[in-house]
């Protein structure tokens, strides 16, 4: 699969802003010290400055031109968690709009080293972990628009599952093919001995894989982030390829 995102620049930039303001909106309505169930082990405060800490190391990729050796990874003393993440987003958008999206831009994946590869992967991180802290708050989680799911759908599958797993060093038992349908786009994601690969396909294609995940596109995206559980989508044929291919994103993206 190539890096090109399935909306546009301008609509991932908006989706950024939008959701560090839930995000900071949903963390004041809890104690920071709040166990976040979707992450097990982490509070509301800590996916705060999680997240405030992964803003400094994208801007760091794109200003330094490699992964950057260092950044300030915890609040400085009298700065609160909430201060901690905007300074980092203040930094991160400013970078991110002072450049074209086609412009190059260092990062960790080979097939899209640009400004646009980073909107979209802040845009997705900060979502996800939106629908955490809102979900540890105990607030109504806010839908994610069916564009922007299908594009985090899309990224999960070619970032996370064909690239970060590769990366570890990681691949499935045995061959087994799985495709997932929703919103009238199909992908197929294959793992074996030494594989991780994924791809966008047709509906003829994915009706020939041995397992078939469907379901509406906010349910299948978080099921693909292990933020729902298996009932919110709907399995077909091979359970067997279907729960290699779940265990094996559980690794890309612990």
């Amino acid at each position: 699969m190539t890096g090109q995102a399935l909306v546009d620049h301008g609509r991932l930039l908006d989706v950024l802003g939008a959701e560090v303001e839930r995000l900071t909106a949903a963390a004041r309505e809890a104690a920071p010290d709040t166990p976040v169930p979707t992450t097990p082990g982490l509070t509301i405060g800590e996916v705060v400055r999680h997240l405030g800490g992964v803003y400094r190391v994208a801007t760091g990729w794109m200003t330094e031109g490699r992964r950057p050796a260092g950044w300030q990874w915890d609040p400085a003393d009298g700065q609160s968690g909430e201060e901690y993440l905007r300074e980092g987003f203040a930094a991160l958008h400013r970078e991110l709009t002072s450049h074209d999206p086609a412009e190059y831009a260092a990062g960790w994946w080979p097939a899209d080293r640009t400004y646009g590869f980073w909107c979209r992967r802040m845009a997705h991180e900060t979502t996800v972990h939106r629908i955490d802290v809102q979900n540890a708050a105990n607030r109504i989680v806010t839908e994610v628009d069916e564009d922007v799911a299908i594009d985090g759908i899309d990224e999960i599958l070619a970032l996370w599952f064909g690239q970060r797993l590769p990366m570890l060093g990681l691949s499935g038992t045995f061959t087994g093919s799985v495709g997932i349908r929703t919103g009238g786009h199909d992908w197929i994601a294959r793992a074996g001995p030494g594989e991780t690969v994924a791809w966008r396909c047709s509906a003829a294609d994915t009706d020939r894989a041995n397992g078939l995940v469907t379901g509406p596109p906010m349910a299948v995206y978080q099921w693909l982030w292990g933020r729902l559980g298996h009932g919110s989508v709907t399995w077909e044929r091979s359970e067997d390829s279907i729960g290699q291919f779940w265990a094996l994103l559980r690794l890309a993206t612990k």
